[in-house]
């Protein structure tokens, strides 16, 4: 099981689904909603339970594809949802530790800010 918050406890989820996706995207939407890229893992829709404790969860729709999730309260980004899509990320940063869980690759590297490199040896997409 896996359990996540947002900074204030305001927006709660939890998974009991495998995860064998992860990413880090360095797409310059992802870098500005994020404030540097975005690691996230998905799961599919019906596996993720989110709690919303006095409706703090807003969605903002980044494009005609996909929005996202994110506490009103406190900031927090927290969800990554293709609106036509089976599956929905979540923030990696927002799980509770030990996690277990490990980036699996880079995606938009080509987008990637300037201010820092990539040298963890994953695999790089998007070049």
């Amino acid at each position: 099981m896996h359990k996540g918050s947002c900074l204030c406890g305001a927006v709660r989820f939890s998974t009991d689904a495998v995860i064998d996706h992860s990413d880090a995207c360095h797409c310059s939407m992802c870098r500005k909603a994020s404030g540097h890229f975005w690691a996230s893992a998905d799961v599919p829709k019906e596996a993720l339970a989110i709690e919303d404790e006095g409706g703090a969860l807003r969605w903002y729709a980044s494009s005609e594809k996909v929005r996202r999730g994110f506490c009103a309260t406190c900031g927090s980004q927290l969800f990554w949802d293709p609106i036509h899509g089976r599956r929905i990320a979540f923030a990696m940063g927002a799980l509770e530790k030990p996690t277990g869980l490990t980036l699996a690759r880079h995606i938009f590297v080509a987008d990637k800010g300037d201010y820092y490199e990539i040298a963890d040896g994953l695999p790089q997409e998007g070049l």
